[in-house]
């Protein structure tokens, strides 16, 4: 999945504020923004992880980090008050509008990004950050399987959207309950099975629905990601029990259950199909 344009500046990073916000459930928030470097974001690819960057609390205007590209970290002008950056995906764009849109999922035990999205008001900053440059989401085939719990609805709502009238295949979701389903259009023809887990923090039954499946033998491709433990089961499932090949597998934790993103990413990238 390399990018196919490069720059001699190979990342945006943008402030962006609070245009309106959504609940698209009772635990799914959207949030649009906009900004004057919208039209750079065009040319990305819609689902793809960003950063988002919160301003420290008590801070309505922040300087923005810069990226330095050969170390790939964040400078931050004032080491005082840095701000909390999380890993996202901009669920969709309007140019139109210069608006772009990024959702989240809110719960009772608020992590610092939901926490901000759920008290964020128009005007309130964000700053964005990303790789430019546009990137394969999934691989072609010509059947696919799709699994996540709610942190994954945004990237596979986009594979969904984006997927041939001719693909075939399953997608397994789980949210906290019936009242989470949510329509995710799709001109290809996609099986949708929904699992409800009030306590995703408790485990979750994806790799058990998953196995239940009758999987394609042949031009497939899976996309996978959830928490830890659940992403590592899939994996060795589909790896080393069902033969899958590593390109026909992308397989990424967004979360590790009591752990902390930034304190988690190390475990969480070990993941990631092409490691093992």
């Amino acid at each position: 999945m390399k990018d196919k344009t490069t720059t001699e500046n190979p990342f945006i990073a943008a402030p962006f504020t609070v245009v309106r916000k959504e609940y698209m459930t009772p635990h799914y928030l959207r949030i649009f923004l906009t900004g004057e470097r919208v039209a750079e974001i065009a040319d990305t690819t819609v689902g793809i992880n960003n950063k988002i960057i919160i301003p420290p609390a008590g801070i309505e205007k922040f300087t923005m980090p810069k990226m330095n590209p050969e170390t790939k970290s964040q400078e931050y002008a004032n080491t005082d008050a840095k701000p909390i950056i999380r890993t996202y995906t901009h669920r969709g764009i309007d140019l139109e509008k210069m608006e772009i849109w990024i959702d989240f999922v809110v719960h009772g035990d608020e992590g610092p990004a939901s926490a901000w999205a759920i008290t964020s008001k128009p005007g309130d900053a964000l700053g964005v950050m990303m790789k430019r440059g546009k990137k394969e989401l999934y691989s072609p085939a010509e059947h696919y399987v799709l699994v996540g719990d709610a942190t994954a609805i945004p990237v596979i709502g986009a594979i969904l959207e984006d997927l041939p009238e001719s693909a075939r295949g399953v997608a397994i979701l789980e949210v906290y309950g019936e009242n989470e389903e949510q329509f995710l259009d799709t001109k290809a023809d996609i099986e949708m099975i929904w699992t409800h887990n009030p306590h995703p923090q408790k485990g979750s039954n994806l790799a058990s629905i998953l196995k239940q499946q009758h999987l394609p033998v042949a031009s497939r491709f899976a996309y996978v990601a959830a928490e830890f433990s659940t992403v590592k089961e899939i994996r060795n499932y589909l790896r080393k029990e069902q033969g899958w090949e590593r390109e026909e597998l992308y397989a990424y934790s967004y979360w590790k259950s009591g752990v902390a993103e930034d304190r988690s990413v190390t475990d969480r990238r070990s993941e990631m199909v092409g490691e093992g």
